[in-house]
């Protein structure tokens, strides 16, 4: 047996609302699109949308590093997401933290490098 990828599932309400939101805020690109699975890129990473969602809260374990938090959560609330968590350094960690909702309702992380 051989590894072939990894794959990242979250779901989706509205598969194109949701493509055309991780499109517009980060830039991932489409690799499939389907009425119940499609799959979008950034490099060898795969965030993978699977239909069937109903828009009930559901919190990932996924995270997002920007370059700019403020200008991420910007463009996060322009194409219909919310912030669930506004950004916090918090002592101890490298990193700026916040957290979203996508426009399928999944929770996600998003962070940016500050160092120590």
């Amino acid at each position: 047996m051989k590894l072939e990828k990894i794959k990242y599932l979250i779901l989706a309400q509205e598969m194109d609302r949701a493509i055309q939101f991780y499109q517009k805020v980060f830039g991932l690109t489409v690799s499939e699109h389907g009425e119940w699975w499609s799959e979008l890129n950034f490099g060898d990473t795969i965030v993978a949308l699977h239909g069937g969602g109903d828009g009930t809260p559901n919190r990932t374990d996924l995270s997002f590093q920007v370059d700019n938090i403020v200008a991420a959560c910007r463009l996060i609330r322009e194409n219909g997401g919310r912030i669930v968590a506004e950004p916090e350094k918090r002592d101890g960690e490298p990193i700026v933290l916040a957290t979203f909702a996508d426009t399928e309702n999944n929770q996600v992380m998003l962070t940016q490098w500050v160092g120590y």
